[in-house]
């Protein structure tokens, strides 16, 4: 699975790096953007800046997803 964040939409809550930290990082621009382990998707962001989704992190990114204020998170199945 793979998960990548539309900044568009993005809040800057934060309430997905609370939830996902492995998974979701917040930027000096106010946004959150994917993780992969220590690379940030940040160029690019959006929909090219895919992440392997680690297994164990799949029930925290969907609650992420759930609470996301901005609705700007996006999980894919492989």
């Amino acid at each position: 699975m793979k998960v990548w964040i539309d900044q568009d939409l993005c809040t800057g809550d934060g309430l997905c790096e609370e939830i996902a930290p492995a998974v979701f990082a917040m930027l000096d621009d106010g946004l959150a953007y994917v993780k992969e382990g220590d690379k940030i998707f940040s160029e690019p962001g959006g929909p090219e800046g895919l992440a392997e989704l680690p297994e164990d992190q799949l029930e925290a990114t969907i609650e992420s997803a759930e609470e996301c204020p901005g609705e700007c998170i996006f999980i894919e199945v492989d």
